[in-house]
């Protein structure tokens, strides 16, 4: 798999990068000898070095833990793998039935995590997320993980401005990680892309990570013009969740929340799969390829990250960054309302 440029970040990173989200027991909890499976056939179908993507949030620290188990069992060199850890979330210790973060979206974990994002938070959470990946590996892509949702729960314009400004401290911290040689890139990663938008505005990004926006169910024009503005001036894009949770490939949670018949909304969605499929088995196509290839589109995406809870799926998601699909597959797309009738990108 080739590599492309992550802007001007000096990385060059492959199309696919892993999401490690599933190594956090997303949904199912699966055995150390799985994961371990997981990250070495990963390593074996791409050269090196692979990119994985984790989190304090995923697992509460588990999938980090996870990381650095496989790759000691693996004797994996750590110049053969970028590590990438979104930070903001910090593992503490867990006093109710379930963690309090994403309910009913995690398995089997043993901690709860929460959001601290301040100049000392961040740092504490990448102090404790090399800590959890364990010598002699250390995280070097690192970012502020969920903004948009620190700032959903303000309770008044204060206390948005205040939080607003514990982020600004955060990216202070993290440029300081970097003149330290402590880090490579600073970046971000959220759900709701004006969010990095805002934040874009108001300190320098050495990449960015959208999630669950950038997807052939959702692409307004107004991102896909911030996407070329940040393309230009060298900000390294990575697209993730384009399958929105596992739902357009099937599953049942649409971006982490379980989906019924029994909303007009979640009938939407469910229409909206029922259509696409159609017109995938038409073509002859699987609906993932068509995610991913829809995600990889715009010019200035990088790489796309893609999560698996089973080793032989990762030949196959390599697969669908590599195989293109018919044009008259986007043209009938067009047509039927799945994507946006203007989109210039196929």
């Amino acid at each position: 798999m080739a590599k492309r440029p992550l802007g001007n970040t000096g990385l060059e990173v492959p199309a696919l990068v892993f999401g490690t989200s599933g190594l956090g027991n997303l949904y199912t909890a699966m055995t150390v000898e799985q994961k371990t499976a997981i990250v070495g056939e990963l390593l074996k179908q791409i050269e090196s070095p692979a990119v994985l993507d984790s989190a304090g949030k995923y697992g509460a620290g588990l999938a980090l833990e996870s990381i650095g188990n496989a790759l000691r069992e693996l004797k994996v060199d750590p110049n053969d793998v970028v590590i990438s850890n979104k930070l903001a979330w910090k593992r503490v210790p867990l006093t109710t039935p379930e963690p309090t973060f994403e309910p009913g979206a995690w398995v089997d974990l043993e901690h709860d995590a929460e959001q601290h994002i301040s100049y000392q938070g961040i740092l504490d959470c990448w102090e404790q997320g090399n800590q959890l990946l364990g010598e002699p590996y250390t995280s070097q892509l690192v970012s502020v993980h969920d903004p948009d949702e620190y700032f959903a729960a303000a309770t008044s314009a204060e206390d948005r401005e205040k939080r607003f400004q514990d982020v600004v401290d955060a990216y202070r911290a993290l440029n300081e990680l970097k003149d330290q040689g402590k880090a490579a890139a600073v970046g971000i990663g959220a759900k709701d892309w004006r969010v990095i938008q805002e934040i874009d505005a108001a300190v320098k990004l050495d990449w960015v990570m959208i999630a669950n926006s950038l997807t052939i169910m959702r692409h307004p024009p107004e991102l896909l013009a911030f996407l070329d503005s940040l393309a230009a001036k060298g900000v390294g894009i990575i697209n993730s969740a384009v399958f929105h949770g596992g739902f357009l490939v099937g599953g049942t949670h649409f971006d982490y929340r379980l989906v019924t018949e029994e909303t007009e909304g979640d009938r939407k969605l469910l229409d909206y799969r029922k259509r696409l499929n159609a017109l995938c088995d038409k073509h002859g196509i699987k609906p993932a390829l068509a995610c991913v290839q829809f995600a990889m589109s715009p010019p200035g995406v990088a790489s796309l990250a893609v999560s698996t809870s089973s080793p032989s799926r990762i030949a196959d998601n390599i697969a669908l960054v590599e195989t293109l699909v018919p044009n008259d597959f986007w043209s009938e797309a067009k047509d039927a309302g799945l994507i946006d009738s203007e989109y210039q990108h196929l």
